[in-house]
């Protein structure tokens, strides 16, 4: 089993990786800082953002798409719904016009198949 960054050390260096590109990220709710699970609210700037959940395959971080282009005011709801349920979850809004994530993992659509 590989050993996994703790939470609030990969959370900093996405800040400052992105923050070189001049791009925002921002922690809305902090986690546990060792081992707290991450959604990603990509603000694309136009009013829609898409909500990415982590999951862990085979030692693998991916994320979880919970749609590409949601109205924002949706998203902050699936957000606050998710984040009532985990204590330990990390809040995280990107804003990137180009709907990055800026963290590791691939994403995937339907985590059914795994």
């Amino acid at each position: 089993m590989s050993e996994k960054l703790p939470t609030h050390l990969l959370v900093s260096a996405q800040i400052r990786t992105a923050a070189q590109q001049g791009i925002a990220i921002t922690i809305i709710r902090k986690g546990d800082p060792s081992s707290g699970a991450l959604l990603l609210k990509i603000n694309r700037l136009d009013g829609t953002a898409e909500i990415l959940t982590q999951m862990w395959m085979d030692d693998e971080r991916v994320w979880t798409s919970h749609g590409e282009h949601l109205p924002e005011k949706e998203a902050d709801a699936l957000a606050a719904e998710q984040a009532s349920f985990d204590p330990d979850l990390w809040l995280i809004e990107i804003e990137d016009k180009k709907g990055r994530a800026w963290f590791p993992g691939k994403i995937v659509e339907d985590p059914s198949c795994f």
